[in-house]
């Protein structure tokens, strides 16, 4: 398997990588955040865009901030995130519009790597990996269910679909509703860490989904997220808590 370099940190060797989310709604509370993201020695920043409406509003708006967070955070990798609303984010936007605010993260490369929903139009998505790879930008492809987890073959189906369209690390997290749902992401999880030539994330969300969120050095996902403060997601741990559950199941 390939190993992604994001800065000083590498995705798919050792135990997992940590991210932690800003979820700042202003660019006080956000650089707020980043600041307090940063002493938290996490391995990772996800800037949530779709949670800063005023630079959505106007993409201008959104390049000042993120120089201001990049002075914020120093080197610690930022993966900018909009996260449509079907998807589990927070801000309506048209089809167009989300593809044209990706192609500006990538371009002003806003961060070091960028998220890209897998279901988009598929040749603007192609040409986004593109791009980003042009500007030597990370594409994290993912994928969100919040009712259900899908069917294992289709976990697996969707994971290759992103590595076949160019992802660096697919991406999917998904709702269980039982034991067997959680066991269906991880057995997936398995299978396609060992399928593909990338490294993977997924996670079950919610409480049931906890386990999945430390366990990946075990099964297979090579990054997770922990919170400073607001949680992004249902079940998220903090990240100390993440930290000292992820070493009590290293694997040496």
């Amino acid at each position: 398997m390939t190993t992604v370099k994001l800065r000083n940190i590498t995705l798919g060797e050792g135990l997992p990588k940590i991210a932690v989310p800003d979820v700042g709604e202003s660019e006080t509370e956000i650089l707020a955040s980043a600041k307090a993201i940063a002493a938290a020695k996490p391995d990772l920043m996800e800037w949530r865009i779709d949670y800063y409406q005023a630079g959505i509003a106007d993409f201008e708006t959104l390049a000042e901030t993120a120089k201001k967070v990049r002075e914020t955070v120093g080197e610690l990798p930022i993966l900018v995130t909009f996260r449509t609303k079907a998807e589990g984010g927070v801000l309506e936007l048209a089809e167009d519009r989300y593809l044209d605010l990706v192609q500006f993260v990538i371009e002003k490369r806003l961060g070091d790597a960028v998220d890209i929903e897998l279901f988009h139009d598929e040749s603007r998505v192609s040409a986004l990996v593109k791009a980003a790879h042009n500007y030597n930008v990370v594409v994290v492809m993912s994928n969100h269910d919040f009712d259900k987890v899908p069917a294992k073959d289709v976990i697996e189906f969707r994971l290759k679909k992103m590595a076949d369209l160019g992802a660096d690390v697919p991406k999917l997290a998904c709702m269980p509703h039982t034991a067997g749902d959680v066991l269906t992401l991880l057995t997936a999880t398995n299978e396609a860490s060992q399928a593909l030539n990338t490294p993977i994330i997924t996670m079950a969300m919610g409480d049931l989904g906890k386990v999945t969120r430390i366990s990946g050095q075990v099964f297979g996902s090579c990054l997770s997220f922990g919170a400073v403060g607001k949680t992004s997601a249902p079940g998220q741990l903090s990240i100390d808590d993440l930290k000292q559950a992820e070493g009590y199941l290293e694997v040496h």
